[in-house]
Formats: C-alpha cells, sequence, structure tokens
C-alpha cells in the first residue's frame, strides 16, 4: 500500500532508541527524509545512516526536548536541510517506577518537563510554519497510562494524560489550517531494558528464571492477547496516522496494546 509519504519531512524526537527508532525506520521505508532530535547523539547518527542507506534522507539533531530553543534549532535545521515539515512526531519521554510519596520534586519535574513541556515546545516550534503552509501532521506518543493511571507511574499518567488532552484541544485549533493532530497510546512495550532482564534471568536459570516466568504470566494476564506489544508495532500505526489514508483522523488517541485498555 502506497501512503503516499515518500518525499515528504519528518521530525521525529526520541528516535534515537525504542519505539522512536522504529518510527524513523519505518518513515525512511516509506521514503520519507527523517529528522532525528535527540539528546543521543551516537545513536541518532547510526539511524540517520540506516535511513540514509534506504535511499531517503536524514538529519540527526541534537536535541533537548526541555528547552524551546533547543526545539526552534530543530526545526530550524529540518527546513535547511530539507526545505519543509510535514510530520511532527513527539516521542522523547522518560519516567520513574516510583510510588508518588518516594519521588522528589527533580524526579517528577523531570518526568513533566520530557513528556508534557517537551511537546508543547516541540508544537511551539513549527506550529507557525504548519499554519502558514495550511498543511501538517503532528503525532504525540502518550501512553494507556494517560487513560488509565497506573501504579507507580502517578507522574508519568498525569503528563500522559496532558499530552492526551492537548492532542484533542490543539486539533480544534489548528483544524482550520489543514493540520491534523492525533496521538498513539502504547501500553507496556518490549525494550532493550527488558530484554536484557530476560537474559540475565535466563542466564542464572533455576530459581531466578522461574520467579521471572510466572511475573510475565501475570502481567500477560491483563492483556487478551497475551503478548507485549514491540515498538514497530506502535511505528505501523504512527506512519499510517501520519498517511492521508487518515486524512479525515484528528484529535484522537488511538491505542496499540494487544486489548490491555480499550476506551
Amino acid at each position: 500500500m502506497d501512503l503516499g509519504l515518500k518525499g515528504k519531512t519528518a521530525i521525529v524526537t526520541g528516535g534515537a532508541r525504542g519505539i522512536g527508532r522504529a518510527i524513523a525506520l519505518t518513515l525512511g521505508d516509506e521514503g520519507t527524509n527523517v529528522v532525528i532530535g535527540d539528546l543521543d547523539e551516537e545513536r541518532g547518527a547510526r539511524v540517520a545512516d540506516e535511513i540514509a542507506s534506504k535511499g531517503a534522507g536524514s538529519l540527526m539533531v541534537r536535541t533537548d526536548v526541555t528547552k524551546l530553543e533547543d526545539a526552534k534549532r530543530l526545526a530550524q535545521a529540518t527546513l535547511d536541510k530539507f526545505g519543509d515539515i510535514d510530520l511532527l512526531v513527539n516521542d522523547a519521554g522518560v519516567w520513574v517506577i516510583k510510588r508518588f510519596a518516594e519521588l522528589t520534586p527533580q524526579e517528577w519535574d523531570k518526568e513533566i518537563s520530557v513528556c508534557y513541556y517537551g511537546v508543547l515546545n516541540c508544537v511551539k516550534a513549527i506550529v507557525d510554519y504548519m499554519i502558514e503552509q495550511k498543511k501538517g501532521n503532528i503525532i504525540s506518543i502518550a501512553s494507556d497510562a494517560g487513560r488509565v493511571g497506573e501504579p507507580n507511574e502517578p507522574v508519568y499518567s498525569g503528563a500522559k494524560a496532558a499530552v492526551i488532552g492537548f492532542t484533542k484541544g490543539l486539533a480544534k485549533d489548528l483544524g482550520r489550517y489543514g493540520i491534523r493532530v492525533n496521538a498513539v497510546a502504547p501500553s507496556m512495550t518490549w525494550n532493550d531494558e527488558m530484554a536484557a532482564e530476560q537474559d540475565e534471568a535466563k542466564a542464572k536459570g533455576g530459581e531466578d528464571w522461574e520467579k521471572y516466568g510466572a511475573r510475565m504470566t501475570k502481567i500477560l494476564k491483563f492483556y487478551p492477547l497475551r503478548k507485549l506489544g514491540i515498538p514497530q508495532d506502535v511505528a505501523e500505526m504512527v506512519v499510517f496516522l501520519a498517511s492521508e489514508r487518515c486524512g479525515h483522523i484528528t484529535g484522537q488517541t488511538i491505542s496499540v496494546n494487544g486489548g490491555y485498555c480499550m476506551i
């Protein structure tokens, strides 16, 4: 299926690893020029090189999304290189696994700054350009935590709920200019840290491996499909939403979660 994304230009924050990396590479597969905004220059550059090897344009720009000036610099670098911004994907995020009583103000400030203010900064950096050109697409990676709230992730849940609310309001603000705004909400998604944990438990074997298996079995009971998502699951939805095949969809949050949360 031709999604019509060839030659378009996308910014993907947090594109150096995990879900952001999968999104960036999948856009590259569609022939989209991809600009990666991330603090991890080394990993981000490797992703950019991989995209370039597919024949698509690419660029890595070191970006701290908590700083509006960095977000503006990312947008300007994109315009300087490719002359256009068709899509912004807000993927950069952090989370702290603790009960709220144990969180420090510094920890919750970082979660809010990256997960919510990072979205605001990056949208602010590109919104005037999209309004002027009367087209554009903004997709933010939210979380099912923002829909249902998660224990040990209270501030992260709140920040992602804010992203969902912002998506709705922004879609109403910008629809008149032909700009679509949506969010994608994953649930627990397999990542490098989880793979390392599995490998460690397997290497130890015995009781460690049995405990790991029992814990995963308990977790998977919450997922009707009895499996966790992988970054590519989220990437496929983001790229589909970015296409004109979804030209009449805006203001929505779409969960990609194996049935964990049904709203």
